[in-house]
């Protein structure tokens, strides 16, 4: 299905494409089934491989290309007028990959969105329609369900990340094109693309339209990151992609499992980022963290939070702008208590606070 992509440095005249594709590949003969357990290749060390074909053959097994087909709606690419008797399809494509034996495939959100039907192609040939297990639309993770057994699958690397300099490997399905490997590295880490959930891994390793929740693996065959948007003037890969890093994208992943659907925690407050001069404005130049900007009433912050407030930490981690502080309160647990530490009025202090959760009905 397509997304439409949103500019983020309109200075530059970038726009974030994200990668999805109405492009279609053709069903391929169907050889004999793979057979099933964890894909975890030998490490490769002395820097870079002669050649990354060993972990390409060990985890290409359980990249998938996945196939939507969506009826009717305003949005439908390519519409008919009303009146003709003919009602409007839009077709997608997209990728995801295999993380059970029994058939659990992690993906895009917007790879499924507003699907009717959904077609999961497996590397050798077979294919299978899909059940919607849940989406995460903050984080633009989703799970689907395959009526399988025995199948290969890999596995997140968790905390695991790869340092800025090292290699990945990144197989999709760009442009309808199933099991394309690419390789590049992972060029920065705590990307924020307006994504207010979600601190992205920045990889040069080509991803297209297409490949949106295929995976990216380190040398060890561990899913570091699920490709989800590149920066791109022309729509087309220019070196600079995103991935969901793998802790979050597991952590999620299992919440939509178990509950089909992901808790987080919640406030009731406003955040803004600390510019220079707002900090200069609040008395606290040079100073790094979030600004409380709204404080909901009778929200879990009311009376221990004032707009005005800086946070500058969240359980002694250091906070350093408005996504860093949504995403250490969205993260917490329902009940639990979080302790911040803030600047008000030119004087240092701390701040605990019982976190709810997060009501479903809030816009994200």
């Amino acid at each position: 299905m397509t997304r439409a992509s949103r500019p983020l440095l309109a200075s530059l005249a970038l726009a974030l494409a994200l990668a999805a594709c109405d492009r279609v590949a053709p069903p391929a003969q169907a050889p004999a089934p793979q057979t099933s357990g964890p894909i975890v290749a030998a490490p490769v060390g002395g820097g870079a491989p002669d050649s990354f074909a060993p972990i390409v053959k060990r985890v290409s097994p359980a990249v998938v290309s996945i196939d939507t087909l969506a009826v009717g709606g305003d949005d439908i690419v390519g519409g008919l007028p009303p009146g003709l008797g003919v009602v409007p399809v839009r077709r997608g494509a997209g990728s995801g990959f295999i993380i059970s034996a029994d058939g659990f495939v992690v993906t895009n959100n917007h790879v499924v969105e507003g699907a009717q039907q959904i077609v999961v192609a497996l590397a050798d040939g077979r294919q299978f329609p899909a059940r919607l297990v849940g989406r995460d639309p903050p984080t633009d993770l989703a799970v689907l369900k395959i009526d399988a057994a025995n199948l290969p699958y890999v596995s997140f690397a968790g905390s695991a990340l790869p340092e800025v300099g090292d290699w990945v490997v990144a197989v999709g399905n760009p442009f309808g094109l199933g099991g394309t490997a690419t390789a590049g590295i992972v060029s920065a880490h705590g990307r924020e693309i307006g994504e207010a959930y979600v601190s992205y891994l920045q990889i040069d390793a080509p991803i297209n339209s297409g490949n949106s929740g295929g995976p990216s693996f380190d040398l060890q065959g561990r899913v570091v990151g699920v490709n989800t948007a590149i920066f791109s003037p022309t729509g087309g890969s220019v070196g600079i992609g995103f991935a969901i890093p793998s802790d979050l994208a597991e952590s999620v992943t299992r919440q939509l499992i178990r509950s089909g659907r992901v808790t987080r925690g919640y406030l009731g407050v406003g955040i803004a980022d600390l510019t220079p001069a707002l900090a200069y404005r609040l008395g606290v130049g040079g100073q790094r963290g979030a600004v409380i900007a709204g404080v909901a009433p009778g929200g879990p912050a009311a009376g221990a939070l004032r707009p005005g407030d800086v946070v500058t930490a969240v359980g002694g981690e250091a906070i350093t702008g408005a996504g860093g502080l949504t995403r250490a309160i969205a993260g917490a647990q329902p009940g639990s208590q979080l302790v911040l530490s803030v600047l008000r009025d030119g004087r240092r202090q701390e701040v605990t606070i019982r976190v709810a959760r997060r009501p479903e009905n809030l816009p994200q």
